[in-house]
């Protein structure tokens, strides 16, 4: 997912939510394989949602930003 969204995980990681806080992320924000543990066993730590058409994403906020990959 991160390929088609052409970002790294700590620009689509939700910083508020309280897993993030309780896991201590913000220390590991450089980190790219610690924030993809965290996101697959907290999913909801990613924000969303995602739109994906074919091989591009993007992060559907505001929804305008839909209309760049449709």
């Amino acid at each position: 997912m991160a390929q088609k969204l052409q970002l790294r995980p700590k620009d689509f990681i939700r910083r508020g939510e309280a897993e993030f806080k309780k896991l201590n992320l913000a220390s590991s924000l450089e980190d790219d394989e610690k924030l993809f543990a965290a996101i697959s066993k907290y999913p909801k730590l990613m924000e969303r949602p995602i739109i994906v058409n074919e091989d591009r994403a993007c992060i559907g906020r505001p929804p305008e930003k839909i209309l760049e990959i449709i």
